[in-house]
């Protein structure tokens, strides 16, 4: 690096946004995470010891993926290298795979690659990765605000620990505003700011976990606000507010927050209680909420709360939110409107949830037996010599198009996930499935 890059860094770093420039440094400044980064947890052994395998960082954004990967870089004896997968090409990852070979072979160091938003990668620029992570060229870091099991290759994701950071509590993004503002090495401390208590509980309050957007909302506060006559800059509730508008309109002069009205509107839909739903909705409309995550919340509601009692329930839901985007407001209201209404009225059971749960805790907590013989796949050749799909009865071929046949694994025959209830549809249901069952014996 010669004079004039150095230079160019060093006025890049003190012109920095202040989330850039509080970025932590170390383990010991990273705030929240304890779940995956306390000192007994796996993650902080591995930076500590410098022994870190491939891993994915999934969460939402302003949670610390790439604080975690730039601790990483400032911990590691490896070489560090980063790519955006928003921009980065064919050409910049070749590049990347060279550097990394070259360390090993000609300095034998290791080097971690650090993707940011992987979930941007197509699957050919996935797959080209892949060897590269196997063979050891390089240890893979790769974040995404997505659920990696949907949007990252099986086969990284085989090769990977995943690790999921939560949204940051009210508590941790208070810590990081005080940091913020008292700072004078890497905050605002030399601006002599003062936040007040009020503002700080609603800064904190506001930014619902993401650490990023409060930190901006507080250098926007003090660098836009005249100082009072005692010299200082003082962050009132008012200036917090303004610095927040988009987020901080309250949903009633109460100071009713976002999360307690999505979550009123949600429990009135599932009480069965049609014009409290309304009412919510029309708080989170005139407040300007997101139409798509009001609607996303309907469509998750008609699965978990009303399920199989009325299916069409998720049918509405479902046109609702694809209605709404093409539509667009003031209209959209009307078409939230009829799906809030029609969730709230519809017949209830949370049969469904309650039987994926049970489901997937007995696959996370339980051995995984095989699969019975008779339900594998017969189609492949040497299938059948090994005694795949052998003896399976098709249930079309019987009476009522059921047969009394196994179907979960020898470990697990009697168990029960999916108990119907006996509201709207799915005591029909429940009353079908007894008796094709009892005509089969």
């Amino acid at each position: 690096m010669d004079l004039f890059e150095y230079m160019r860094e060093t006025n890049k770093e003190k012109e920095a946004p202040l989330a850039s420039r509080l970025r932590p440094k170390t383990l010991e400044e990273v705030v929240g995470q304890e779940h995956i980064i306390g000192k007994d947890k796996l993650l902080y052994r591995a930076i500590k010891a410098d022994k870190l395998s491939s891993i994915i960082l999934y969460g939402p954004p302003g949670t610390g993926k790439t604080t975690l990967a730039k601790v990483i870089a400032n911990t590691t004896s490896a070489a560090f290298l980063q790519l955006n997968a928003t921009v980065a090409g064919k050409k910049d990852m070749e590049e990347v795979i060279g550097k990394a070979k070259e360390n090993m072979g000609a300095y034998s160091r290791k080097t971690i690659l650090f993707i940011d938003e992987i979930h941007r990668f197509n699957k050919g620029q996935q797959d080209y990765l892949l060897p590269f992570v196997e063979d050891g060229t390089v240890t893979l870091i790769g974040a995404t605000t997505e659920n990696p099991y949907f949007e990252v290759n099986g086969a990284l994701i085989s090769r990977s620990v995943i690790f999921e950071l939560k949204s940051l509590q009210k508590e941790d993004i208070k810590e990081l505003l005080l940091r913020a503002v008292n700072d004078k090495d890497r905050g605002m401390g030399n601006f002599n700011g003062v936040i007040e208590e009020d503002a700080l509980e609603f800064m904190a309050d506001i930014a619902g976990g993401d650490a990023r957007l409060a930190l901006n909302a507080i250098e926007l506060g003090i660098l836009t606000t005249e100082r009072g006559t005692d010299g200082k800059i003082h962050i009132t509730l008012e200036v917090a507010q303004d610095c927040v508008q988009k987020r901080a309109i309250k949903y009633d002069k109460a100071g009713d927050n976002h999360y307690d009205t999505i979550s009123a509107f949600i429990k009135s839909m599932r009480g069965s209680d049609p014009d409290a739903a309304i009412y919510y909705l029309a708080r989170m409309l005139y407040a300007g909420e997101s139409v798509s995550f009001i609607a996303r919340r309907i469509v998750i509601c008609a699965s978990e709360d009303v399920s199989n009692a009325d299916p069409n329930a998720l049918v509405v839901a479902n046109a609702a939110a694809e209605a709404v985007e093409r539509i667009g407001m003031p209209e959209g209201r009307i078409i939230l409107a009829q799906a809030a209404a029609y969730v709230a009225c519809a017949p209830k059971s949370n049969s469904a949830i309650m039987a994926i749960d049970a489901a997937m805790e007995a696959v996370r907590n339980e051995s995984t037996p095989p699969i019975p013989p008779h339900l594998m796949d017969a189609h492949y050749k040497g299938a059948h010599k090994l005694g795949h799909g052998l003896n399976y009865q098709y249930a079309h071929a019987f009476k009522n198009h059921y047969v009394k046949q196994q179907y979960l694994p020898d470990a697990l025959k009697d168990r029960t996930f999916y108990e119907l209830s006996d509201e709207g549809y799915e005591k029909d249901l429940k009353e079908h499935l007894n008796r094709i069952k009892r005509e089969a014996e």
